[in-house]
């Protein structure tokens, strides 16, 4: 395994002679001395400011403008290093008895602030717990630990055994394997091989008071409720994952590319649902409005664009192309410049687009939900049109991104540019637009990006009273509330979550 380390999101740059502070204003829970003196005999800690205050935030866009101004979110106290579920239990005993805030942390990519210890504490680095410790190759299973980066668990098994997981997200090259789970990430094969949700076996996780627990691990069981699915998406709220057992592929034979242009979106709407209604599940159905579609992918503004990417056996390969090519001819679409998909596959992962526009002053962010097939058209049309009526709004742009038997993932860009003094009421204003405009058009809170600090203010809304009853839970589990408070919209024992 690699020495791998989280990347900054942007450069952190406090006024000259003044340090980095805290936006918020909530006043942060400050660690006792003795407790200090009990976390050092355990792991490694670190206190270093300019240290803590990088670890104290994550990719969420809006807090990339509070960086440039020399401010994090909210400053935890310290860093705490485990290398063994052992220390895990052993920090989380003593946190919790003193009833201290814990942020399990990773490669700290996500994009919604679920990394952000809201009310100071300890941020539980959990990097140090890496590498893949076995590989059941007859059973494609793979046992790997929760801070290992996706790069090094794909070369791992690819060489030695073979295998692919087949987790490919856009922050593949910044995020571990604990965030995947955490945050119930989607990679861009998702299609072919699943959410991760769909790929992951078993867990261990380590408990508020230090219990730890097993889950799943074995196929399509029935020994009551399996508490993965409790776990997977949980964002640290519940648990901290110490181990992580995950599904694995045989590496693909073969591959397979086309593109299609459509007149309309709505048309390439219809392809994507009559391939995935028909059974076909290729590894990439991405398909883009008319301006996406501009932007170096085919299209010229007035018909939508769509890349296809298939692997694995060549039978089923070949088979999977022949319905697409059938299903997008019904639907009105003709063949386009295979070469494009080559050029989305270079290009993928740049976030490079992010920080310059930051710097520039603009509003930019992206918005992934999901709903049924039946749904999809409306909200096309309710989230552009809602987040295109907020005040010094630029562009709402949207792309398919990945699709499901019954449905599909709508991914919405977004982009203002507000005076500076506008920059946090015009963020907040298109993401409650564009929320509001998705939830009361038939779709969901989150795809894959998942709820940290940003989306909180929306879970009663989206759930209704199962939020109430995922809040007993939580209180069941954490009833010192000390794992990562201020997400996921739970109540806090440390205070009004702040916002913005």
């Amino acid at each position: 395994m690699t020495n791998w380390q989280p990347t900054s999101p942007i450069e952190l740059t406090p006024t000259a002679g003044s340090p980095v502070s805290a936006h918020y204003a909530n006043t942060p829970t400050a660690i006792p001395e003795e407790l200090l003196a009990v976390l050092e005999t355990i792991c490694e800690v670190v206190d270093d400011v300019d240290a803590v205050a990088e670890s104290s935030r994550d990719w969420w866009p809006l807090a990339l403008h509070w960086s440039l101004r020399g401010e994090v979110p909210q400053l935890a106290d310290l860093i705490a290093r485990p290398s063994s579920t052992a220390e895990v239990v052993a920090v989380m005993q003593a946190c919790n008895i003193g009833r201290v805030p814990v942020t399990a942390s990773g490669g700290r990519s996500g994009v919604c602030g679920a990394a952000v210890p809201v009310f100071g504490g300890v941020i539980l680095d959990m990097t140090g717990l890496a590498g893949v410790r076995s590989v059941d190759a007859e059973s494609g299973i793979v046992e790997v630990l929760p801070g290992t980066s996706g790069p090094d668990l794909e070369s791992a098994i690819n060489s030695v055994n073979g295998l692919t997981v087949g987790h490919f997200p856009q922050s593949f090259d910044l995020a571990t394997v604990g965030g995947w789970v955490a945050s119930r990430g989607a990679g861009q094969y998702s299609t072919r091989y699943g959410k991760i949700e769909e790929m992951v076996v078993g867990l261990e996780v380590v408990l508020a008071d230090g219990t730890v627990m097993r889950t799943g691990g074995a196929p399509a069981a029935a020994a009551g409720p399996d508490l993965t699915e409790l776990i997977v998406g949980s964002e640290g709220t519940l648990g901290i994952i110490t181990n992580v057992w995950l599904k694995a592929h045989p590496l693909a034979a073969a591959e397979r590319r086309a593109a299609y242009i459509f007149p309309t979106f709505e048309d390439g709407i219809e392809a994507c649902r009559a391939t995935l209604r028909a059974g076909a599940t290729p590894a990439v159905l991405r398909l883009y409005d008319g301006p996406e579609s501009a932007r170096g992918r085919g299209g010229d503004g007035s018909n939508c664009a769509l890349l296809v990417l298939d692997e694995g056996d060549a039978r089923l390969v070949d088979a999977t192309m022949d319905i697409i090519a059938e299903a997008c001819t019904t639907a009105g679409g003709e063949p386009g410049d295979v070469e494009l998909v080559e050029a989305w596959m270079q290009h993928r992962n740049d976030t490079s687009a992010l920080q310059g526009l930051t710097r520039k002053g603009f509003v930019v962010d992206t918005m992934e939900i999901a709903a049924p097939w039946s749904k999809l058209t409306d909200i096309f049309d309710a989230v552009r049109e809602a987040i295109g009526e907020v005040p010094h709004a630029r562009a709402a742009t949207c792309h398919l991104s990945h699709s499901y038997a019954d449905g599909a993932c709508l991914y919405f860009t977004f982009a203002a540019t507000p005076p500076p003094d506008e920059i946090e009421s015009t963020y907040i204003a298109m993401w409650d637009a564009g929320t509001r405009a998705v939830l009361a058009s038939g779709g969901n809170l989150s795809h894959h990006h998942g709820v940290g600090l940003n989306r909180s203010r929306f879970m009663s809304e989206a759930l209704g009273p199962t939020h109430e009853v995922l809040q007993r839970v939580k209180d069941a589990l954490d009833p010192n509330g000390v794992l990562n408070p201020g997400k996921l919209g739970f109540t806090s024992p440390f205070g009004e979550t702040p916002w913005p």
